[in-house]
């Protein structure tokens, strides 16, 4: 059954699409949970940015305003670049490797400095490396998938 609008339902598009338009609202919902008390503990000991924010989303990874914003543009550029499968494989595999690059970097920052703007712990850390193997791994494996045309336009 075709949609009178003419545009494809997001069932129809590649699966790098629908992967990008995923990890896109999952960053979103992050970011806004990063915001509700309750959800993140110690909710008014939230800084704007700094080591100094000790809020935790889900008790575990510390956050800040700065943080709750980056996630929800980073949820927001998933969910645009979803549209077209280049974009989408671009933004998994571009995505992933800066989440790599902020892994390396929490590794080897001191936690209790300026240097930790974030803010990062230990939990972000790790976190941050199972999302960018896991994005760029999307990215590549699925990306692998498309046409040659789809690839190159």
């Amino acid at each position: 059954m075709k949609r009178a609008t003419g545009s494809k339902a997001m069932t129809d598009r590649p699966l790098v699409c629908l992967a990008a338009f995923a990890v896109g609202a999952v960053f979103l919902l992050v970011g806004i949970l990063g915001f509700i008390p309750g959800v993140t503990s110690d909710y008014d000991m939230m800084k704007f940015a700094g080591h100094e924010s000790e809020a935790k989303l889900l008790g575990v990874f510390n956050v800040s305003i700065l943080h709750n914003i980056v996630h929800v543009l980073f949820g927001i550029a998933g969910i645009v670049l979803a549209r077209q499968a280049r974009t989408a494989e671009w933004y998994l595999i571009g995505g992933g490797a800066i989440y790599l690059v902020l892994w390396l970097y929490g590794l080897l920052i001191d936690k209790e400095t300026s240097a930790n703007f974030v803010p990062l712990n230990t939990a972000d850390d790790w976190l941050h490396f199972v999302l960018g193997l896991g994005m760029i791994g999307l990215g590549v494996v699925l990306g692998r998938r498309l046409p040659r045309r789809e690839r190159l336009a």
